[in-house]
């Protein structure tokens, strides 16, 4: 008997132990401002292997040190 690519073998196609990821809300690194859902004016940033958001706010308070790529340690 053979079976579907990732099927656990018991025809009903469910990978059993993998769940699915969980939406995380957004947090502001800075002020720590909780967004429910996308925000498409925040920023994210990739640090130290970590991606990491900024609020609208934060980012606009602090373009300079964003745009000169300054991690947000330096800000």
């Amino acid at each position: 008997m053979t079976s579907d690519p990732g099927s656990d073998g018991d025809g009903d196609g469910d990978r059993g132990s993998e769940a699915e990821p969980q939406a995380q809300p957004l947090v502001c690194a800075r002020c720590g401002i909780r967004a429910d859902g996308p925000r498409p004016t925040w920023t994210c940033s990739v640090e130290n292997g970590a991606r990491i958001h900024f609020c609208d706010t934060c980012s606009r308070e602090n373009l300079r040190a964003i745009e000169g790529r300054l991690d947000s340690a330096w800000w």
